[in-house]
Order: C-alpha cells, then sequence, then structure tokens
C-alpha cells in the first residue's frame, strides 16, 4: 500500500482530495503547511507590520485539523516560513521594485509545495504526496502527460506550470476529474467542516488587507506624475508606479472627460505612470514576446505552434513560439493580445496538455520594444 502526504490547507479541496485517496486505499497521512508568520518583527524575517488576522493561517489550522479528525487521518505540520520569505517573497518585492508585475502563487508552488514539503515527505518515508490542485496526470506510453483539470473553470494548470516534471511526476491530484460542485457535494455528504468554507483568494500574505497598503511597508510611497500618453498632458498624481499593473483600468483617481483609463506604461527611473483613454487601447498590443526563465514540462524541439495564457484568467491564444535558447523562446501571434505584462508568467500547452511556462521578459509591436516605442513617443512629444 503507497504511503501518501496529503497536503492539507484547512479547504475543502485539499479535504476532499485525502477523502478521495483514502477511498481509493492508500495508506493516507496529511499535513499542514505553514509558510507565513504575520507576528514576525524587524529581529526576524523583514519590516513585518502585520496584524495576526490579516492571515489566519492558526484558523486554517483548526480547519485543517477538524477535517483530518472527521476522516480518520493524523495530521503533520510543517513550517516553511523563512523558505518562503527567501525564495517567494523577497522575488516578489524584488520584481515590484523594478515595475514588473510578479506571481507569488507560482513561485509558492515551484519552491515551498513541490519542493521543500516533498523532500519533507520523502525524509519522512512517503512514497508520493498529494495536492487538492484541480489538474490531470495521465499514463501515455509509460510516462505521465499532464493536463488540464476536467473543470476548466477550476483549472490550475497555469500555476503549476514553474513545477519540475519530476516533482509532478511524485504528486498525485485526485481532484482533475473531478469538478467544483462535485466537491462540494462530497464534502456536505461527509459532513466535512469545511464544505461551505469560502475558497481563498488573493495573495495569503496579504489577506483581505488593501493591496497597495500592503506594499507601502516594503516599498515607500513616492508620489510622482500620471500622464495621458495622447495628449502627454499630466492628468493627475500616483502613489508609486510600483503599484499599478499594465491593463489595469481603475484605481488611479483620475477622472475627466477622456476616462476611464488603461494604464499603459511606467517610468520607473522618472517615477512617471503613463495611462490611455479606453477608447484608445492600441498601446496596449504586441504581436511577440520573449520569454526566458522556461521551465519546460513537455519540451518542444525548436518551433510549434501552441496555445498560450498570459494570465490565469484568460482563454488560450494561439501563437508560435520558437526556442532561442534551451530556457528561453519567442513567441509571435499577428493577430495581436493586449496586456501582456513584464514579470507575468507565459503558459504553454498543446491541446490541452501543459508544456511548460516562462516569465515575460519583453513584448514587441512591429519589431519594437513595446515600452521603449512609448518612452521614445513621449521624448519626442509625439
Amino acid at each position: 500500500m503507497l504511503k501518501v502526504l496529503v497536503g492539507l490547507s484547512g479547504g475543502v479541496d485539499s479535504a476532499v482530495a485525502a477523502y478521495e485517496l483514502k477511498q481509493a486505499g492508500y495508506d493516507v497521512t496529511c499535513c499542514f503547511m505553514r509558510n507565513w508568520d504575520s507576528a514576525l518583527n524587524n529581529d526576524t524575517l523583514g519590516n513585518s507590520t502585520l496584524n495576526d488576522d490579516i492571515c489566519p493561517q492558526e484558523a486554517d489550522y483548526n480547519d485543517a485539523k477538524a477535517v483530518a479528525d472527521k476522516l480518520g487521518l493524523q495530521l503533520l505540520r510543517s513550517d516553511y516560513i523563512e523558505e518562503y520569505w527567501n525564495n517567494v517573497f523577497l522575488n516578489f518585492i524584488s520584481e515590484y521594485e523594478k515595475g514588473r508585475t510578479p506571481n507569488p502563487d507560482i513561485l509558492c508552488n515551484k519552491y515551498i509545495k513541490f519542493d521543500y514539503f516533498l523532500k519533507f515527505a520523502r525524509n519522512k518515508g512517503f512514497d508520493k504526496i498529494a495536492t487538492g490542485h484541480y489538474f490531470r496526470s495521465v499514463s501515455e506510453n509509460g510516462r505521465n502527460v499532464y493536463y488540464k483539470a476536467f473543470d476548466l473553470n477550476k483549472d490550475q494548470s497555469y500555476f503549476l506550470a514553474q513545477v519540475d516534471r519530476a516533482a509532478l511526476d511524485y504528486t498525485l491530484f485526485p481532484l482533475g476529474e473531478i469538478n467544483k460542485d462535485e466537491v462540494r457535494k462530497i464534502a456536505h455528504e461527509l459532513e466535512l467542516p469545511v464544505a461551505d468554507k469560502k475558497d481563498s483568494t488573493g495573495i495569503c500574505f496579504i489577506g483581505e488587507r488593501n493591496f497597495r497598503e500592503f506594499l507601502k511597508n516594503y516599498i515607500p510611497m513616492k508620489e510622482g506624475k500620471i500622464i495621458d500618453i495622447d495628449t502627454l498632458e499630466e492628468v493627475g498624481i500616483h502613489q508609486g508606479v510600483y503599484y499599478y499593473t499594465i491593463g489595469q483600468r481603475k484605481g488611479f483617481g483620475v477622472g475627466g472627460n477622456r476616462g476611464p483609463y488603461y494604464c499603459v506604461g511606467k517610468d520607473v527611473k522618472k517615477n512617471i505612470l503613463y495611462l490611455t483613454s479606453v477608447n484608445n487601447e492600441r498601446y496596449l498590443d504586441s504581436d511577440s514576446a520573449l520569454i526566458s526563465e522556461i521551465n519546460w514540462i513537455d519540451e518542444i524541439e525548436t518551433e510549434a505552434d501552441i496555445q498560450c495564457k498570459f494570465r490565469y484568467r484568460q482563454p488560450d491564444n494561439e501563437v508560435h513560439i520558437r526556442k532561442t535558447r534551451k530556457d528561453s523562446a519567442v513567441l509571435t501571434y499577428p493577430h495581436k493580445i493586449k496586456a501582456v505584462t513584464p514579470g507575468q508568467q507565459a503558459v504553454f500547452y498543446k491541446d490541452g496538455r501543459l508544456l511548460g511556462g516562462g516569465v515575460i521578459e519583453e513584448t514587441y509591436f512591429n519589431g519594437q520594444d513595446v515600452n521603449r516605442s512609448l518612452m521614445n513617443r513621449v521624448a519626442n512629444g509625439r
């Protein structure tokens, strides 16, 4: 009987995943991962001044313990606070300081859940780990191939594209062929205490707190000009260019006849935020992008026609990929795509099969760097 360690988060998905594995005959143990301590002070892991109720991990632990008890399973506990800080949070802050938009959930999967947690499980003698991700592993010709979940509305393959293939091969995904409604139904039938618990949203270390207010603890506010890229007129004052994302369309505090606006560019050195009217979105367009730090799960040879997501909730886009090195590639999409944003992840698919993903480094339109063209327009006054 295979010994499986399930990452039990305190939510309904991992709870039902643990139940499904137990029903399938595995020897199941659960483990709660603690990745963030909201009570830390300056003497430990940085300038954290958050209140205990911002990221209620103790409440999640209590829910996980109640689920484990209900299912008759042992619950272990493992702490990765320092590892999360060093591998996820510091990267998150560094990327924002560069004016980019990182995805900490992807890094958490890569470095914590499918690295440190996996090592913990192996050291404890477990044969497999398991999670409540909506994601499918299918055996084809003697090897695992990875696909989007059957429930496409809950599919989480986007967040797993940076996980090492060997780690995926060591993992079970019991919810890959179950939809969310069925998960809730099972939880109700079992009378699990988390059956109606809301899904977690956002980033754990921010919780329900205002995102911009959180960032101010680590990246000091520095006001600057907001420029309308069409008229080159100043239309407002921002609180810091780091706090805004390309494609963002609210939260600028700017009105007027031309609004609402989109964020189309940021000049980090000059601390200027550039907006355009929603009726003039061409500055968001790109037709190609350079992708770096690619993690291949099913590697292409040299080039191929594939599908790509540039954001989690985005439909698949048809693109052509051409490798420039093993870990970098150029994507082309002559039909144009809006708001492909440096720092975010491009995730590759072929007919629902996950190929891998990497970081969006630069975007281009008609052969010109999009951001540089924007700055040149400003410099030339047109």
